[in-house]
């Protein structure tokens, strides 16, 4: 076995916080670098800034070993490192759909002032095509080491709630490079991921960087397609989700993200696939991903549908109504808020002069943040308090769980929303509760 590369993480957030903790825990030694003085010391105090399931144990096994330590320094992590991951956000341009590269770039431009001798940067944020090769260029203009320094690109997979698994297990891993050298130091930085068996396809920078904006257009396509058919079920009194159940049984379509509801949200899907079909235009093959706008509106219009429902439950105005907001998340067992239907649904109603109070189990300290005009409870069963419409909107297991004889003797009507298609229809109707969900009779 090749001696242990010593590892930074650029950048704090969900990615990075997730990347440095696992490799150390996985044997490395790793320096975490965030530009935020706070959220370093909250690392380095074992706290983790964000909620993600067995990641918070994860970091005080790390810290206890000595192998993970947090700074403001890209002197320290320039000089530590022999493998640097560039773990930062690339969020939507205020002023367009592209991403915003302006943390990539100057997370790559810090830290490569400190590059003295031959080191490997590796891209891990989700890039517009082409920006590897840009910032090979700038490294090797900016770094005191010269051609020395070499770029390569490993796309990350995580998914929110299953960040730690996706880590340290997960189901491919893509390497990026433009030398053996390049490989062979990657090789050595996830020694204990690829004994595991995990398959590695080896390409150019420039389809590493693809891999990823294609993945996440495919499973929006696929969230969206379904969606599609609620639309076209909701107009013939079809049950989408028998349709969606036949359809999985087919293995070339399987069940994975054919899940009717509300649709997706988050930091990464919706602000992909809008940089993807930006990118596409400006390198001419926009008629190529064409067909991820409609995506985009297909997904769009199941937030305006979901409120629907819950207007035609009020009797066609909600002025004045009590609604329960069941779920703030984009999706369960995350905090994240980012581009979230359930918050989209919520502050639409109140807009709309309903009474909005919203409990999620993980995401209301950020929820009350975003959104200070609604109103919070304190749990399912206090936010649904004389309610006259009950909104399910993120799929948490506490509210598949709920009983609805519980929820009827809080509520003032027993009228319920099911944005996520996450409830036993029957259950409710012989409870007495009139149950909508998109896409069902």
């Amino acid at each position: 076995m090749t001696e242990r590369p010593r590892l930074t993480v650029i950048g704090t957030g969900y990615l990075g916080a997730t990347h440095a903790i696992c490799m150390a825990v996985m044997g490395y030694e790793v320096v975490g670098v965030d530009v935020d003085p706070v959220k370093v010391e909250k690392l380095n105090s074992g706290e983790v800034p964000f909620f993600e399931p067995g990641l918070p144990e994860l970091l005080t096994k790390a810290l206890e070993t000595g192998r993970l330590r947090f700074t403001t320094s890209f002197q320290e992590a320039g000089e530590f490192g022999d493998v640097h991951f560039i773990c930062v956000g690339t969020p939507q341009r205020r002023d367009s759909e592209a991403a915003d590269m302006t943390y990539v770039d100057a997370a790559v431009t810090s830290l490569a002032e400190h590059l003295h001798r031959r080191v490997l940067v590796v891209g891990k944020s989700t890039v517009p095509v082409g920006t590897a090769a840009r910032l090979a260029a700038l490294v090797r203009e900016l770094a005191p080491a010269g051609d020395q320094v070499e770029l390569a690109w490993n796309p990350e997979f995580l998914r929110e709630g299953f960040a730690v698994d996706d880590t340290m297990k997960p189901d491919r891993m893509v390497f990026g490079v433009t030398s053996a050298w390049a490989e062979q130091q990657l090789t050595a930085a996830f020694e204990p991921v690829l004994a595991q068996g995990v398959p590695v396809k080896v390409t150019d920078l420039q389809t590493a960087e693809l891999v990823k904006v294609a993945a996440n257009s495919f499973l929006a396509t696929k969230i969206s397609y379904i969606n599609a058919m609620a639309e076209i079920c909701e107009v013939t009194g079809a049950d989408v989700h028998d349709l969606a159940e036949a359809l999985a049984y087919d293995e070339r379509i399987g069940g994975k993200f054919l899940r009717p509801g509300l649709g997706f949200g988050g930091g990464c899907l919706p602000k992909d696939i809008r940089a993807f079909t930006h990118r596409a235009e400006e390198l001419g093959v926009g008629q190529a991903v064409g067909f991820l706008r409609e995506i985009d509106g297909i997904n769009r219009r199941r937030r305006a549908r979901t409120v629907d429902l819950v207007v035609e439950l009020c009797g066609g105005d909600v002025t004045g109504k009590r609604v329960a907001a069941l779920g703030a998340a984009f999706k369960p067992n995350s905090d994240d808020i980012r581009d979230a239907p359930a918050l989209d649904v919520a502050a639409t109603l109140h807009s709309m002069g309903a009474h909005v109070v919203v409990y999620d189990p993980a995401a209301m300290a950020n929820a009350r943040r975003a959104h200070p005009e609604l109103a919070y409870g304190t749990s399912a069963l206090d936010a649904a308090r004389d309610a006259d419409v009950v909104v399910l909107l993120t799929e948490w297991n506490e509210f598949r769980e709920i009983e609805p004889s519980a929820m009827a003797a809080v509520a003032a009507q027993n009228k319920i929303v099911d944005g996520r298609h996450a409830l036993e229809p029957a259950q409710w109707r012989a409870a007495g509760w009139e149950y909508r969900a998109l896409g069902r009779p």
